[in-house]
């Protein structure tokens, strides 16, 4: 028996990933409320002064999207580890390269993507200069990409161990810095009507080298993780 192409892979596990989350939509509203619940919270702690929020808003912005999405990356593979699903995606004859691909696409869509969508209007609230957000929004588009299929590799190698999400966070914060502070220059540099391709074309080039090189690392750590 043939067994499944990459993209048939791809797309049955993407889609079942979907499926999934959209049927434990409380789970998926986890860092989305955790983003806007914190990006409020700046201006009354700070105060309504405008320069100093547009002055902090880029980093901000940044790293409150960074631990959202981190806050959801721990369980990408919990549930079909404890119902035994994992090991049994990891001896079938599928593509396991395709298959991982496709449930950290499906983690960005679930995660990343709606983090990006609503970050310009939460950097209105922070005053934000209105030429920056195309800035935000391709950069975190882009930036998100790197952090669901790094913060995959993390979830893949702590996914045994009942109390994972410090060591994922020690793990995966390291490989997180360059897309934060790529990102981040972008948009400050944006707001100050400088240049900010040169620092987003940066971050797409580490997105294009995680999605080659993630699903291999992400598939190495799952077997250590299954045969251990």
């Amino acid at each position: 028996m043939k067994p499944p192409g990459l993209l048939s892979v791809l797309t049955a596990l993407l889609r079942r990933d979907l499926l999934l989350g959209y049927r434990r939509r409380a789970d998926l509203a986890n860092p989305l409320l955790f983003f806007l619940m914190v990006i409020t919270l700046f201006p009354l702690g700070l105060g309504p002064e405008p320069a100093r929020l547009a002055a902090i808003a880029p980093g901000v912005l940044w790293v409150v999207a960074l631990l959202a999405s981190l806050l959801a990356t721990e369980a990408l593979f919990r549930s079909d580890f404890d119902d035994g699903s994992l090991e049994q995606q990891l001896l079938a004859p599928a593509s396991l390269y395709a298959g991982v691909l496709g449930r950290a696409l499906a983690h960005w869509l679930l995660t990343g993507l709606p983090l990006t969508l609503v970050s310009p209007l939460l950097a209105l609230l922070l005053n934000l200069a209105p030429q920056a957000l195309w800035a935000l929004l391709i950069s975190l588009a882009l930036g998100s990409g790197v952090f669901s299929l790094v913060g995959a590799i993390g979830a893949a190698l702590t996914v045994g161990l009942r109390r994972g999400g410090l060591l994922l966070a020690l793990i995966v914060l390291p490989l997180y810095v360059p897309v934060l502070i790529f990102g981040s220059s972008a948009v400050s540099a944006a707001a100050e009507g400088a240049a900010w391709l040169p620092q987003v074309a940066l971050i797409g080039a580490q997105l294009m080298a995680a999605l080659v090189m993630a699903p291999l690392a992400i598939g190495a750590a799952l077997r250590i993780s299954v045969d251990n």
